[in-house]
């Protein structure tokens, strides 16, 4: 079996941008709680490289990617358990989506978004979420959700592949998907102490921006990485990316500043994210002016999505379901309007295509979202009734990082035996 050097290094390279991305993400989020809790926001999301990891080269991978189970297109087998037959070629990958990779390479590349995906989660859940709790949750999330719906997806014998849905880096799979599991987990463990009547602000919005910057940067493996080689849709991925990113952004602050007369940083960088998430199912299917709309479309969406939840009285903390939900889902049914041939895939209706291509993109969403939601409850459910999954109230006060893990972020020291912390932290601790 031959493989392709260049495009070998690039996907192990992409893999690293993308396992890059969850420390951003750790920092993004660990920027919009208050001061007490950043270490255990931390915490969770490098937990969840530590655990994803294991579970993924000894169980998740084969039910994703394994030869498929029944021929239903529903799971994988334990095939590959341990990562045994691992020289054998990936089910499902011949003809013209042969492989140029060896296979340890895709195993190591889809594990970064196994990864990723349910460290989102936890900005739906923060400042209560109890860490022993959570890791028995994503050890039976990665199983029962992850794998499955990768099967679907990601596997070219997968029910959903095999109709002709089209998702490139994960609309469906990790956005959508870690979006209703965040509402999901949010309404089993209830909402903060206090919440929405007590600010509940962003303690170090720096420290956010950085974690966004590094979101932005990874966010290239993760959609270029995609095409698995080094070529020009890879190419084509890359510049939609950054594009769909730029479009959010300014969309964002536009409609924040009708809204409230105000363009924040905070806005600004969760309208890059919306953009970046709406982009990722159809990078590698839309060409720069699809990839502009979809940006533009998902910043002004998702900037409206994100206060739905007052509305509802879902405490999502830090709005995965208004971006990431949201966006995947805008960024996945678009693709049934701006999706091109000349890049890749199918014409959408825009380019001459007909409806059949949005309507199997309408039926990704819906499978996705009531299944993902579903068993993301009854799993939640189950460890939050039998160990509790959020942290006790004195705890709460607290804040996580003392509570849980008797440290502090933040240790700025005494002045003439005062404690001055709070001067920097403006006393939201």
């Amino acid at each position: 079996m031959h493989f392709n050097t260049g495009d070998t290094a690039w996907v192990l390279v992409s893999s690293a941008l993308v396992l890059f991305m969850t420390p951003g993400l750790a920092f993004f989020y660990g920027g919009m709680v208050r001061s007490k809790n950043v270490l255990g926001m931390l915490m969770q999301n490098y937990v969840t490289m530590a655990v994803v990891s294991i579970v993924w080269v000894f169980v998740t991978y084969s039910l994703a990617f394994g030869p498929d189970w029944g021929g239903f297109g529903i799971i994988g087998t334990f095939h590959f358990f341990g990562l045994a037959h691992i020289n054998q070629q990936v089910p499902g990958f011949v003809g013209a989506k042969a492989q140029s990779i060896p296979p340890v390479v895709f195993v190591i590349f889809q594990m970064m978004f196994a990864i990723i995906t349910p460290a989102i989660i936890t900005g739906s859940t923060a400042d209560r979420l109890k860490l022993s709790a959570f890791i028995v949750f994503i050890c039976a999330w990665s199983v029962l959700v992850y794998a499955p719906i990768a099967h679907w997806v990601f596997s070219p014998n997968g029910w959903l592949a095999k109709m002709g849905v089209e998702d490139f880096a994960g609309g469906s799979v990790v956005e959508m998907n870690c979006g209703i599991a965040g509402v999901a987990v949010a309404m089993v463990v209830g909402r903060r102490r206090g919440w929405p009547k007590d600010s509940m602000t962003p303690h170090n919005v720096p420290l956010a921006l950085i974690g966004a910057g590094i979101l932005w940067f990874g966010w290239f493996g993760f959609n270029a990485g995609s095409a698995l080689g080094a070529n020009l849709l890879s190419a084509n991925a890359f510049i939609n990316t950054n594009t769909a990113g730029a479009a959010a952004l300014l969309a964002w602050i536009v409609a924040e500043k009708i809204r409230t007369g105000k363009s924040t940083t905070l806005g600004a960088v969760s309208g890059a994210v919306a953009g970046l998430v709406a982009i990722t199912p159809a990078c590698g299917f839309v060409n720069v002016w699809g990839a502009l709309l979809i940006g533009i479309a998902a910043g002004v969406v998702c900037e409206s999505a994100v206060h739905i939840k007052f509305r509802f009285k879902i405490d999502d903390s830090l709005d995965v379901g208004g971006v990431h939900l949201v966006g995947g889902i805008v960024g996945t049914l678009l693709i049934g309007f701006f999706g091109s041939r000349a890049i890749n895939g199918v014409n959408g209706l825009l380019l001459g295509g007909n409806v059949t291509l949005l309507l199997h993109q309408a039926l990704a969403v819906v499978v996705t979202i009531v299944y993902g939601f579903v068993v993301t409850w009854l799993i939640a459910t189950v460890v939050h009734k039998t160990m509790g999954m959020r942290i006790s109230e004195s705890e709460e006060t607290l804040g996580m990082d003392l509570a849980l893990h008797a440290e502090r972020g933040y240790e700025f020291g005494t002045a003439l035996g005062v404690r001055i912390g709070s001067v920097f932290t403006g006393g939201n601790d």
